[in-house]
């Protein structure tokens, strides 16, 4: 550790040019990670919510689709004989404005259901809503006002829960509401059922198809083709940072060969050379890493309000140490010929 500190300070410049380049793909993953994981929770977090074993769609010889699935009565009821618990569960999107507002009507998502499938959050009284909170925030309402949906007036009976479906607020209705401020929607969208036994005659009596809760997320096409293209694009800025940690320090390693080989003639052992070079790419990775986290928190606290980034612990450590871990196998990967490097050969080609 003693000379990967003198090697620190005696090539500062190197090394901060490196500790930049850290510090700017950790800026990059973790702002990318969280907005990943935004983009998803304004994309899934309703359907996460749903409290049930499986999800029914209507069977349309596709995969299943949330925008095409649309059950009949006899759908439904041929699952309640298969299964000890059915709730049925409409989604569909509407144009909402405060009542006596000349405002442009905002865009939501309308969700039927019964209050066992999201807890408080669904409306209980026919004539009454129960808003997300982006959706009150989008009208300007509050408990006890009163709201137009698709031309229908009802009462806001509470604002509750951050939850999204496909990028709009939700706003919760009652089933026979959602029936009929949807008329072509069918009897339900999809079927909440919980406590069946064969899921596939239940399917094949009722011609639907069936998905878990966390299955039925790929039903959602935004959110398959969003998911898969930033996974993608922070899975490349990882082996990119493994690839650009690795050459400088091969690089940097190579321009040591003459100091290296001395130290070998004078008795130091290959895995002390390692330890010492791998003890300085984790400094280096270590101040970028954290370097970038912070300022990725910072500039989310001016970008909070128009861009959907959610900062966790896993948008946000997991990703640094992630690229912590890959930068130091890049380094130590440059470092194989340590093992090999004759030091009498070494000293006489760097005459």
């Amino acid at each position: 550790m003693f000379l990967a500190l003198r090697d620190l300070r005696a090539a500062r410049g190197r090394f901060l040019l490196i500790t930049l380049v850290v510090t700017l793909v950790a800026l990059l993953v973790s702002f990318l990670s969280g907005l990943t994981a935004g983009l998803a929770h304004q994309n899934i977090s309703a359907v996460q919510g749903i409290s049930a074993d499986y999800l029914v769609f209507a069977d349309s010889g596709r995969d299943p689709s949330f925008d095409a699935s649309a059950l009949t009565e006899q759908q439904v009821e041929a699952w309640r004989v298969a299964a000890r618990s059915v709730e049925p569960i409409g989604i569909g999107r509407a144009e909402a404005v405060r009542s006596g507002d000349e405002a442009a009507p905002a865009r939501v998502a309308l969700f039927g259901a019964q209050e066992s499938i999201f807890g408080n959050r669904a409306a209980t009284e026919p004539g009454s809503v129960v808003l997300s909170e982006g959706a009150a925030q989008a009208l300007h309402v509050a408990a006890g006002d009163t709201v137009s949906v698709n031309e229908r007036a009802f009462t806001v009976a509470a604002v509750r829960g951050d939850d999204w479906y496909s990028h709009t607020p939700v706003v919760w209705t009652t089933v026979a509401d959602w029936r009929s401020l949807t008329p072509r929607g069918g009897a339900a969208t999809v079927l909440a059922v919980s406590g069946v036994s064969d899921a596939a005659a239940a399917d094949a009596a009722a011609h639907t198809t069936t998905a878990s809760v966390s299955g039925s997320l790929d039903a959602l096409g935004s959110y398959r083709a969003e998911n898969g293209s930033l996974t993608l694009m922070t899975a490349l800025l990882f082996a990119i940072s493994a690839l650009v940690i690795g050459a400088f320090f091969t690089v940097w390693t190579i321009q040591r060969t003459p100091d290296i080989a001395t130290l070998k003639a004078l008795g130091a052992t290959s895995g002390s050379l390692v330890r010492d070079t791998l003890a300085q790419a984790a400094v280096v990775l270590f101040a970028g890493a954290a370097a970038g986290l912070g300022i990725t928190v910072l500039a989310a606290t001016f970008v909070v309000d128009d861009v959907p980034l959610a900062l966790t612990p896993a948008t946000t450590v997991l990703p640094a140490a992630a690229l912590i871990v890959l930068g130091l196998l890049g380094a130590a990967f440059a470092l194989r010929f340590l093992f090999t490097t004759d030091p009498l050969a070494a000293l006489g080609a760097a005459r």
